[in-house]
C-alpha cells in the first residue's frame, strides 16, 4: 500500500496570470513566495508553497502528496505501473521548479493529474498574507470522478486513505486524523473540484463572507456548517472558475478501530446543517 502523509500543493493553469495573482493575494490572501517565467507560487503556512499558478489550459490542474522515502516512491512507482497507470519521473529541472527533492507523476483512474513527492522544502519563514483571512494552512483537495466507486477503492487499496463519511456515493477520506484531505465528487471530466484552506475562526470565515460581498466575488456556498466534518464553511469561485473554500473547525478522528463512515444524504441537508443550498453544480447535479 502506498502511504501518503500529507497533501502538499496544487498546481493550476491560467491565460491570465496577472488576474490570478490579484485574486490570490488581495482575495484568497495567499503571500507571494516565488516567481518565476511564466508561475507564481504562493504559500499558505511554513511550507515553500501550497499553490501555483502557471501559464498554460484553465484545465490543467495537478496535486501533489508526500511520501516519507526515495524507497517509498520507488515502490510506488513500480505499484502505480504494474496497476497500468502511466508513470513518469520529474526531471531535475522540475524537481527544483517544485522545491521537492524528487517526484513520479501519474493519472489517477479518472483522469486526475498527481504528483508523488519527497521532500518537499518548508521555507523556514513564517506565512504572512497579503490580507487578514486567517488562514492557518492548506487542507484538502476535491477532486471530480467519473466512477466513485471506481476511484474510491484506488485511494483506499492501492493508497492507505480512509472513508470518513459519505455524501450521496461522494467519499471523504482522510489520511491522517484530520477528517478528510481528498474528496471525489461525480463528475463528466478530471479535474480539481475545490481547494481548501483552513482558517482560524468563525470570526475569519464571516469576514471573509463581507469582503467577498463587497468585492463582488461569487460565494457559491455558506456560510454554513458541514455535518460531516462539522467544519464551518464559506466557499466561493476563484479565476477560471475554480472553486475555493475556506473552514474552521473540522473534527479530527484519532480512535482509528472504532470509527464507522457515516451515510448523508447528496442534498443541501447532507452538506449544510444551517440550511444552506450550495451553488455549485458537483453539489446538486453530480456534475459541472
Amino acid at each position: 500500500m502506498i502511504e501518503l502523509s500529507d497533501v502538499v500543493y496544487c498546481r493550476v493553469g491560467t491565460q491570465d496570470l496577472e488576474s490570478a495573482e490579484a485574486f490570490a493575494t488581495t482575495i484568497l490572501g495567499l503571500e507571494v513566495a516565488e516567481r518565476t517565467k511564466g508561475a507564481i507560487h504562493f504559500k499558505s503556512d511554513n511550507r515553500d508553497h501550497t499553490l501555483c499558478y502557471f501559464e498554460g489550459n484553465p484545465e490543467d490542474h495537478v496535486t501533489s502528496f508526500e511520501l516519507k522515502s526515495s524507497a517509498e516512491l520507488q515502490t510506488a512507482a513500480a505499484t502505480l505501473d504494474a496497476l497500468g497507470h502511466n508513470v513518469q519521473y520529474g526531471t531535475p529541472a522540475e524537481c527544483e521548479i517544485r522545491h521537492v527533492r524528487e517526484f513520479i507523476r501519474f493519472n489517477d483512474p479518472t483522469g486526475n493529474v498527481i504528483e508523488f513527492i519527497v521532500r518537499p522544502s518548508m521555507s523556514g519563514v513564517e506565512y504572512h498574507g497579503t490580507r487578514d483571512a486567517g488562514i492557518t494552512g492548506f487542507s484538502h483537495v476535491g477532486f471530480y470522478s467519473t466512477d466513485v466507486e471506481r476511484d474510491e477503492k484506488f485511494w483506499t487499496t492501492v493508497c492507505n486513505a480512509r472513508v470518513s463519511d459519505r455524501i450521496g456515493d461522494a467519499p471523504l477520506m482522510r489520511i491522517g486524523a484530520i477528517h478528510h484531505t481528498i474528496a471525489l465528487f461525480p463528475g463528466n471530466k478530471a479535474g480539481i473540484q475545490h481547494i481548501n484552506h483552513q482558517v482560524e475562526s468563525t470570526h475569519d470565515i464571516q469576514r471573509s463572507s463581507n469582503l467577498l460581498r463587497d468585492k463582488q466575488v461569487p460565494i457559491t456556498f455558506g456560510p454554513g456548517r458541514h455535518p460531516t466534518s462539522s467544519a464551518q464553511f464559506l466557499y466561493f469561485r476563484g479565476p477560471d472558475g475554480m472553486t475555493y473554500e475556506y473552514s474552521t473547525g473540522v473534527c479530527e478522528i484519532h480512535d482509528e478501530p472504532l470509527w464507522r463512515d457515516r451515510q448523508f444524504a447528496f442534498e443541501p441537508k447532507g452538506f449544510c446543517l444551517w440550511g444552506a443550498s450550495p451553488k455549485i453544480a458537483a453539489f446538486s447535479e453530480g456534475d459541472d
